[in-house]
């Protein structure tokens, strides 16, 4: 399955420069999220616009395949990304700034989206879990009885991706799933929760 990596965002929260490429423990953070996806077995993509220059130099450095987007909003920018690449199977989107994300994760939501027979699924992480500690309360909603935070990561089909599609919500309570990026006391919690996992 292909994996659509939205990073086309300024990510000015942070003022670190281009989102994507700000260094956890000495690698860009998008390269974690790329390595889960792989590691999973799926064909990643890149999705870069004006605002990550950058980050399309260091994608076409790595020999990562990339779609320019107009950088217009998440949305926007993932159906014109699936536009152009005439993607009509099911595929992921997910956001670039999860980086302690692992392999077996996307595994199991790639499973579980098999199991569910519907044309799209999101993925949920129970709000106690949620760290990120971005200033504002995270997107909450009851799923299947608890109350969670989407975790930025969902998988849709091509074809009809300007499209509301039936949509099964999986919730996980998964550690890995439980950090996003968006001020510099994630990006610490982020640094630390993957040396501790290296050093397992």
């Amino acid at each position: 399955m292909r994996a659509l990596i939205m990073a086309g965002g300024a990510g000015s929260r942070l003022n670190l420069g281009e989102k994507p490429l700000i260094l956890i423990n000495g690698q860009p953070m998008i390269t974690y999220v790329i390595r889960a996806f792989q590691q999973a077995g799926c064909e990643p993509i890149v999705a870069v616009s004006p605002k990550t220059p950058m980050t399309a130099n260091w994608c076409r450095a790595q020999n990562l395949a990339i779609c320019r987007t107009g950088g217009n909003g998440f949305i926007e920018d993932m159906v014109h990304a699936i536009g152009i690449l005439e993607e009509e199977k099911p595929l992921f989107i997910s956001v670039s700034d999860i980086p302690c994300i692992t392999g077996d994760t996307v595994t199991s939501i790639e499973e579980a989206y098999g199991s569910a027979g519907t044309d799209a699924l999101s993925t949920w992480i129970p709000a106690s879990r949620v760290k990120s500690r971005r200033g504002g309360m995270p997107y909450r909603e009851q799923i299947h009885g608890i109350e969670a935070c989407p975790a930025g990561i969902n998988i849709l089909r091509g074809d009809r991706a300007d499209k509301v599609q039936e949509e099964f919500s999986l919730l996980l309570d998964e550690p890995c799933l439980a950090l996003n990026v968006n001020t510099r006391a994630d990006l610490e919690e982020a640094e630390i929760y993957l040396q501790n996992i290296k050093t397992r």
